[in-house]
């Protein structure tokens, strides 16, 4: 797949800055040397005026004001103390709007006060702007190194459960439909006795039998005996700086499969399923999309250090790697990567689901196109987003910021050596995040500077999740920083019109994740599918979210469930509001959110 041709085109690409033409029909590989200058010269330069969108953090005046808790601040002796983790947008009370799950971490060598240790938290949306802190009642107030987190309905009792991966073990959060949460880990059959390192998860139905199963990713093979001792002198270089170690050089983990049984319970069929041929990786995180749209849902996982994984579903209970045949294992010049977060959209309208992947600094973040044959090309330089390698790149979002109908991209920043600030390599330890605007063209332009403070600040941050708190039509980002307080961008400004779809499953799982939705207006066709983790171990808001421009009315609404492949349709739909689509019965009232 890596022809040399490809390589060398790569590199001119990233000395020329990125920029091509619209042209995109001709594959990369094709071009002549004179064909990409000649891109490059005809490419558009695009509005030098400020963006009509603007993004603000208000998480202070939200009242999300519990500061992340994660390793030390200035030095980092430990890999588990550079990693951070990840948080969720999620519904928990069923009323319509978006609450706040916050996942925490601890310090190394540090004995808390009685009630003084960090936990997660849980934060109640208010709906007017503002949210209130609910742990204590909620029994989500853990303390631990907790790393990622998904949503999902594993009983099908109409209330959206947590799992919640740890550094050391990891639980399962059922949810009462009360404010209350009950763990249920060891009753569920997923309580594991080795001490391991769960980073992101996602629940999806690999069988289609109407009950969410689990996939796990395990890190790195790391017990607290293998931490480094605060007088170590031993240590590893970046750059020429003492660093700490790893991930190379360390064990990795091996990812898990569990099957729902239907009676609250799951095996664990990691090895029958074929989930542990690939051998131990360094998995981050895993989302469970449809890649090759044949009604099954298949899982890609973002891997540091390794070759990332494409588990395409094989209709049989089983799955099979194809990544590295696929191409979107490697770089566009087959180079392993620190893959860090991944983000899934069909960012260019052609019927098939894309994939942006994260990334270590002195590196890009990946932006494989979907062929629609089960391959995919790797398009960052030629999609106009190779212009920035000096970040470490963590939580991604597709996200229609403006409402135009083009899926953008927010990609979250933050280094993992508070040392670097004493040097002058160019990188910091805080960064500022980066947006991408779709120009609707299969290209992407750098619109950063334009999208207001909560772009422009400097953090190091880990997790994001994204969706629209106050429902005003707007798609917010929820960031977790680093020992520092949580970020809320809120979405404000000119925006074109909307339209969200809460799905609800009924023969399918009930928080029908893996359910299809297009949207049709005009000519224009968007897709997206209901999912499970993403981001940075992270959880988004489960309503799809489509921007239809200046669009007053959405032609067709199209639902098809995951269970049963059967396909509803809805016509003439208003703009600029929330429907509720309950499989078999149609948009239902907002009541009937269960």
């Amino acid at each position: 797949m890596f022809l040399p041709r490809r390589r060398f085109l790569g590199s001119s690409i990233f000395l020329l800055g990125g920029a091509l033409t619209e042209a995109m029909a001709t594959p990369l590989w094709k071009w002549t040397d004179a064909g990409l200058l000649q891109a490059v010269k005809a490419a558009p330069v695009g509005s030098s005026g400020g963006s009509p969108v603007q993004f603000t953090d208000i998480a202070h005046q939200a009242g999300l004001n519990v500061p992340n808790v994660w390793g030390g601040v200035d030095h980092k002796r430990s890999i588990l103390e550079a990693k951070g983790s990840g948080l969720a947008f999620f519904d928990y009370d069923h009323d319509g709007w978006l609450d706040i799950y916050l996942t925490n971490g601890d310090r190394l060598d540090t004995h808390w006060p009685a009630g003084k240790a960090p936990t997660a938290h849980l934060f109640k949306n208010n709906r007017d702007g503002t949210f209130t802190d609910v742990t204590e009642r909620s029994g989500l107030g853990v303390t631990g190194w907790q790393t990622g987190v998904c949503i999902g309905d594993y009983n099908n009792d109409g209330w959206d459960d947590l799992f919640c991966c740890f550094w050391g073990h990891n639980i399962l959060f059922r949810n009462n439909g009360n404010g209350t949460f009950t763990d249920v880990t060891r009753k569920a059959g997923l309580y594991q006795q080795s001490f391991r390192w769960g980073a992101g998860c996602t629940f999806l139905d690999y069988d289609r039998d109407g009950l969410l199963d689990l996939f796990v990713c395990n890190y790195i093979h790391l017990e607290p005996k293998d931490i480094p001792a605060p007088d170590d002198k031993h240590f590893c270089q970046w750059k020429g700086v003492p660093t700490l170690c790893g991930p190379r050089g360390l064990p990795g983990g091996t990812n898990a499969l569990f099957h729902n049984n239907g009676d609250g319970t799951f095996t664990d069929v990691s090895e029958k399923s074929g989930i542990l041929k690939p051998g131990p990786r360094y998995s981050i995180t895993a989302v469970s999309y449809d890649f090759d749209n044949d009604g099954w849902p298949d899982i890609y996982v973002a891997v540091d250090s390794q070759p990332s994984i494409l588990f395409q579903n094989n209709h049989d209970g089983t799955f099979t790697d194809t990544a590295v045949g696929a191409g979107c294992a490697y770089s566009e010049g087959g180079h392993e990567q620190a893959g860090m977060g991944v983000a899934v959209a069909d960012y260019d309208c052609d019927g098939f689901f894309d994939i942006f992947k994260t990334n270590f600094a002195d590196d890009t973040s990946n932006l494989y196109h979907n062929n629609g044959d089960g391959t995919f090309t790797d398009m960052s330089f030629p999609a106009g987003l190779g212009v920035n390698s000096q970040y470490v790149a963590w939580g991604c979002g597709f996200i229609d910021y403006d409402n135009d109908g083009w899926q953008d991209i927010l990609q979250i920043n933050g280094h993992v050596y508070p040392e670097i600030d004493s040097y002058h390599f160019g990188q910091t330890f805080k960064n500022q995040r980066l947006v991408y605007r779709n120009l609707s063209n299969g290209r992407f332009k750098d619109v950063s500077p334009e999208m207001g403070p909560g772009i422009t600040e400097h953090f190091s941050s880990r997790g994001a999740a994204f969706g629209d708190f106050d429902n005003d039509g707007g798609m917010d980002a929820l960031v977790l920083n680093m020992n520092d307080l949580p970020s809320l961008l809120n979405n404000t400004g000119t925006r074109g019109n909307w339209i969200k779809l809460k799905l609800i499953g009924t023969k399918c799982n009930r928080t029908a994740i893996g359910a299809r939705v297009r949207v049709t207006t005009g000519t224009h066709t968007q897709m997206d599918e209901v999912h499970s983790g993403t981001s940075v171990m992270s959880q988004s808001d489960l309503r799809l979210h489509f921007g239809v421009g200046t669009s007053q009315v959405v032609d067709v609404v199209e639902v098809k469930w995951p269970t049963t492949q059967k396909v509803e349709k809805f016509t003439q739909i208003k703009v600029n509001q929330i429907l509720t689509i309950r499989e078999g019965e149609g948009i239902v009232p907002a009541s009937k959110l269960r």
